[in-house]
């Protein structure tokens, strides 16, 4: 059978690529299938009379971004509170809006998502990326992590604000002990989960204040048993006391790390831990709540707080990937992310390279995405202008490709 008639091959021709930190001018890039055949200079790539040519003006060609913090299942608390979400919502309702997150996080340039549990909607994210595999609705590729583990009586919906002879959803799964903990591992692993999701701290002091919820036996046992299930580990941990202990389990991502101390990041970067900041739902969070107007407004006390613990990790050379917790605020914004990091002092290079090659790493999958190399999965975004100069560009997406079929195209 002649190739053309078995892949399809297409030649986008941008003004420049963007790959793995570098920028390469007069670079055209040939899709076969799914992957990426060819990235050279046009006479370099060879015959191309058979390819559906697609040239792009002004733009530039980068790989597809990659969000390693989602929660498709929520939207922005300024429109329904996070509680009424969860208990009055249901979990059909929740996944319809989901299909449209998804959707929406693909036309804005993300590629590959993973999502950090479904907040209350059971095990909905793995049927979700099931459908977007077998093509049923257009959304990233997902890796996704069911129900968090949270210890009991931690998490939310509060048990203290509610009547205390009510039965109601938590939005997480609940374990206390060792043996607990460990159940909890394995269900979420056999009902599908990528990554094991743990929330080490949470608002549970006598005045809601944050603390450590599980013990250092607890982690242990949580994140040797997920590694023996082949799956990494993703810890929520706002307090130092909570990335400490999570760090010395061996967990793969700390999320958050807001009151993270130059000692504890450095034992991240000592034990191999990526640090995921998620700066800007801080920042969504300070509008619907706190009164913070964005251009306007000195930053509230939790952006300050986010900031240092940013700004610490940069300090003690912790791998620092992209993820932006979206879902409190819109999905197809994750982007504003990437201008955090770049705001708090990321040059543009080195946010793209987070939210590219570093979050490739992060999961593993740094031999096929990620980057724009011959073998590589053909996941592309071509943006307006020239994103390693002005990050802003990249809410201009003019084409988006996943797996070498176009999902955006050029107008």
């Amino acid at each position: 059978m002649r190739r053309a008639a078995m892949r399809k091959r297409t030649l986008l021709i941008p003004d420049r690529v963007w790959t793995d930190g570098e920028i390469h001018r007069g670079w055209c890039v040939l899709v076969e299938g799914e992957r990426l055949a060819a990235v050279s200079t046009r006479p370099s790539i060879g015959d191309v009379s058979d390819c559906e040519t697609i040239a792009l003006p002004g733009a530039t060609l980068l790989p597809g971004l990659i969000d390693l913090h989602s929660h498709l299942f929520l939207h922005p608390y300024n429109e329904t509170s996070w509680d009424d979400q969860v208990l009055k919502e249901t979990e059909a309702y929740r996944t319809a809006r989901a299909v449209r997150h998804a959707e929406a996080t693909l036309l804005a340039g993300f590629t590959t998502l993973r999502d950090l549990g479904t907040e209350g909607a059971g095990y909905a994210d793995v049927s979700l990326k099931r459908a977007i595999e077998d093509g049923i609705v257009k959304g990233p590729r997902l890796f996704v992590a069911g129900r968090a583990i949270v210890a009991t009586g931690s998490y939310g919906p509060a048990r203290r604000n509610y009547r205390t002879d009510c039965c109601f959803p938590q939005g997480a799964l609940e374990a206390s002990g060792v043996d607990e903990v460990v159940r909890a591992v394995r269900l979420e692993a056999a009902h599908g989960a990528d990554w094991i999701k743990l929330y080490g701290d949470y608002r549970t002091g006598p005045n809601g204040e944050t603390r450590p919820t599980f013990s250092q036996e607890e982690m242990n046992a949580a994140v040797a048993t997920a590694h023996d299930l082949g799956r990494p580990v993703a810890v929520h941990a706002m307090t130092d006391e909570a990335m400490q202990r999570a760090a010395r389990a061996g967990v793969q991502t700390i999320e958050h790390g807001y009151g993270g101390s130059r000692e504890t990041f450095a034992l991240m970067r000592e034990k191999g831990v990526a640090f995921l900041p998620t700066l800007t739902v801080s920042e969504a969070l300070s509008e619907y709540f706190r009164g913070y107007v964005p251009g306007e407004s000195d930053p509230t006390e939790s952006m300050q707080m986010a900031a240092r613990g940013f700004r610490n990790a940069r300090a003690e050379g912790v791998t620092i990937g992209c993820g932006s917790d979206v879902g409190p605020f819109p999905h197809g914004e994750n982007a504003r992310e990437l201008a955090w990091m770049v705001r708090l002092g990321m040059t543009p290079a080195e946010a793209l390279t987070a939210a590219t090659t570093v979050n490739a790493r992060i999961l593993g999958r740094e031999n096929e995405l990620g980057k724009i190399e011959p073998g590589f999965l053909a996941d592309l975004i071509a943006v307006a202008g020239d994103p390693a100069a002005d990050i802003a560009v990249l809410k201009q997406v003019s084409l988006v490709m996943k797996n070498g079929a176009i999902v955006r195209a050029p107008i």
